[in-house]
């Protein structure tokens, strides 16, 4: 998706904005081709930021922290999706306790 299709799905924010988003780190849409390709996740940061600013009215110098603290959970949530997926597959003479020491 191209920088012109993101800026139609919001309609209160203007290019300059999404551009500062872009120079921040904020949002980091694929750069190999002469233009900025959005993909569906690139959006839906956008569509955070936005929220977080117009809908939250998160002060501009507090989103960086929301942001390295939103990804810190979704780094978190993925790693825990991955010891879970480990314990699953070990026997029940193995997972049997495992649970039961998540569960005191």
């Amino acid at each position: 998706m191209r920088i012109t299709a993101v800026m139609a799905l919001f309609t209160d924010l203007d290019e300059a904005e999404l551009v500062g988003w872009i120079e921040r780190g904020w949002v980091r849409p694929d750069t190999a081709a002469t233009d900025w390709v959005f993909q569906e996740i690139d959006v839906a940061r956008v569509r955070l930021i936005h929220d977080l600013r117009r809908v939250m009215e998160v002060q501009e110098d507090a989103i960086p922290v929301v942001l390295s603290l939103l990804d810190q959970v979704h780094e978190l949530r993925g790693r825990l999706r991955s010891v879970l997926r480990a314990v699953e597959a070990q026997p029940d003479a193995v997972r049997g306790p495992i649970l039961a020491a998540l569960n005191k």
